[in-house]
């Protein structure tokens, strides 16, 4: 389920302020930011923007092994 394209362009990265891109990876959601790349969450739909969620690739490769 794709984040509403208005509602994403009101959201920004809560650690660099830069905007957020949507992904599916591996039948996980996340946005992603532009600028520091990390990832965040969307659980039930609902995006988690706290700075301790959001993740680098790297470590979200981590914890799939």
């Amino acid at each position: 389920m794709a984040i509403d394209r208005e509602f994403l362009e009101l959201l920004a990265c809560p650690v660099c302020r830069e905007a957020l891109e949507y992904i599916e990876k591996d039948n996980e959601e996340y946005l992603v930011c532009t600028g520091c790349r990390k990832h965040y969450p969307i659980e039930n739909g609902i995006p988690v923007l706290l700075p301790d969620a959001g993740k680098k690739e790297a470590e979200l490769e981590d914890e799939d092994e």
